[in-house]
């Protein structure tokens, strides 16, 4: 069976949790190159009026995408991904922060299929007009 014909439309084919920590912020940071202090300094991130440590935004809109690309499991790929940034993700120097993503089938056409993702952090909307663009192989 292939990959859109097993999908409806308002189908959750994904939904996970993600734990951040200061750690997950750190070691994002010498991964990217983006050390920004307000990722990882709380007097700098205050000093700027921010409510605490922010996660980089780009962190997460990866997290966000991956449940998508572990439902794939290699029968398909990513062929397009755009999201707006609506909400900072703060991240408690002791408890961290919590993301989760709900991702549901939108539109589905000959050539894939639009997932569009629903990443929370807090109750709240971090990522709005979060969509993903996926292409069956074959």
């Amino acid at each position: 069976m292939s990959l859109l014909a097993a999908l409806e439309t308002g189908q959750v084919i994904a939904e996970r949790s993600f734990a951040l920590s200061r750690d997950t912020l750190v070691r994002y940071a010498g991964a990217s190159g983006d050390f920004n202090p307000i990722h990882y300094r709380d007097d700098v991130a205050a000093a700027v009026g921010l409510p605490g440590v922010l996660a980089h935004g780009m962190l997460t809109m990866g997290v966000a995408v991956q449940p998508v690309v572990d439902w794939l499991d290699g029968r398909g790929w990513v062929s397009d991904y755009q999201v707006r940034f609506t909400r900072p993700v703060v991240v408690d120097p002791e408890s961290g922060a919590e993301i989760t993503v709900v991702a549901t089938v939108a539109a589905l056409d000959d050539e894939g299929a639009r997932i569009d993702l629903t990443v929370s952090y807090g109750g709240s909307t971090v990522l709005g007009k979060a969509q993903v663009r996926v292409t069956p192989l074959g």
